[in-house]
């Protein structure tokens, strides 16, 4: 079994030096990691084929594999991400707030800082492996990374090549770090190293998010599962309903920003239901609905009613719920009920609707006429992200550079003492 401690440890003493380590130094050796894993290429390709194998050999379905396979494609959308990071100016060191106390003879300012050594929990996309590193380096912050069993062999390669980099660029190649344990006993004890991590953010499915929840000690924000809505107003446009549904729902069935619940008004459902199943049905979309929509579209193919637990479920796959709704007011009742507080939209064409829709919905990202896969760090101009945050404290939604620091207040005097 691997030893937490020594590797916490590690990784306080690579936080520490970081910490002073010039900000143009920490950018090179993001160059130079990019630079690294594409030199690697067939490597990381190779541990990856190791994977994929693994997950066809038991049975793990094709939107599984999607998210665990690394394509030309994925490796440089890793490099570029590095590469991107390394133009972003660093939060670390900025001051949000000043104050001079005359009376007292001092003064206070408040600088943002690394949180130190920041764990970060996944499942099977390697990718998050250079995305997690580059974003936490980029702050100064050293990284612990434990990824699925599903996804070892591409993890323990990448790692490998960006610990090789930092160490060629002279710093402490402990900065990221691999927990190859894959046992559930090293997960729920890498989620109570308190003593030497100082942020936890599990990334992946709704199981993975509730251990971390009930077994943490290391303060934890909560990211990721996206029971995503799209809800289709009566004064919406059924074409474009049709549009943005099709692309939130289909475009990559595996991710957290997808749709994975469809609300429609009862005005419109007879008009604009047979539009959305004729796009989906392209893509074999199960329907799962309740009796008002199955009322409209039963008979037809990929047509199922639905149960209780479908109206909360994160799908990641081929399906989507259907819930028909008498007003805006249920809508908003019913989305707030089931969402996980990822991204929810609405299509319509009365801006009263929209701005209530968007003023009641109590989710981190929320849209007006646009499809929710665009809730994404890189899309919102934050580069890479680590992750998508659904809670409230701290940070919420996408969560770049800014996420990843605390505060600090400075207080300077001169021989002061307090009157």
């Amino acid at each position: 079994m691997i030893d937490l401690t020594k590797l916490g440890k590690n990784a306080k003493a690579a936080a520490g030096a970081l910490y002073s380590a010039p900000q143009n130094a920490i950018d090179s050796a993001l160059i130079v990691s990019a630079a690294e894993l594409i030199k690697n290429a067939d490597e990381i390709k190779a541990a990856n084929l190791k994977d994929i194998k693994n997950a066809e050999e038991k049975g793990l379905s094709a939107a599984f594999i999607d998210r665990l396979k690394i394509t030309d494609g994925v490796l440089s959308g890793m490099a570029e991400g590095l590469k991107q990071i390394a133009t972003l100016i660093s939060p670390v060191g900025e001051t949000v707030y000043e104050y001079e106390n005359a009376e007292q003879g001092i003064k206070v300012v408040k600088n943002k800082v690394p949180f130190g050594v920041v764990g970060i929990i996944f499942e099977s996309r390697p990718n998050v492996t250079a995305d997690a590193f580059g974003l936490c380096f980029k702050t100064k912050n050293a990284v612990i990374l434990k990824g699925g069993s599903d996804a070892l062999n591409s993890n323990t390669a990448i790692v490998k090549v960006l610990r090789g980099a930092l160490k060629s660029c002279g710093f402490d190649e402990n900065a990221v770090s691999l927990i190859a344990d894959t046992s559930r006993e090293t997960a729920a004890k890498f989620m109570r190293l308190n003593k030497y991590v100082d942020l936890l953010i599990p990334r992946g499915g709704a199981g993975l998010i509730r251990a971390a929840l009930d077994n943490a000690t290391v303060p934890i924000i909560e990211t990721g599962t996206g029971n995503c809505h799209v809800y289709v107003d009566e004064f919406a446009k059924p074409e474009m309903a049709a549009k943005v549904i099709f692309n939130a729902k289909t475009q990559r069935y595996s991710v957290c920003n997808a749709c994975e619940s469809l609300v429609i008004h009862e005005k419109i459902a007879e008009k604009v239901l047979p539009l959305i199943y004729d796009k989906l049905s392209e893509k074999q979309v199960e329907m799962r609905l309740d009796e008002t929509s199955y009322g409209i579209l039963k008979g037809k193919p990929y047509v199922v009613k639905a149960t209780d637990e479908d109206f909360y479920t994160e799908y990641g796959d081929a399906v989507i719920s259907v819930k028909a709704v008498k007003d805006l007011d249920a809508a908003i009742a019913h989305i707030n009920e089931h969402s996980t507080h990822h991204s929810e939209a609405i299509i319509t064409e009365n801006s009263s609707n929209a701005e209530k829709f968007l003023n009641a919905i109590d989710s981190a990202c929320v849209y007006h006429n646009a499809s929710t896969r665009f809730s994404d760090g890189f899309i919102f101009g934050l580069g890479a992200e680590i992750g998508i945050s659904t809670q409230k404290l701290h940070a919420r939604g996408p969560m770049g550079l800014d996420a990843l620091t605390t505060t600090k207040y400075i207080v300077k005097g001169d021989g002061a003492v307090r009157k």
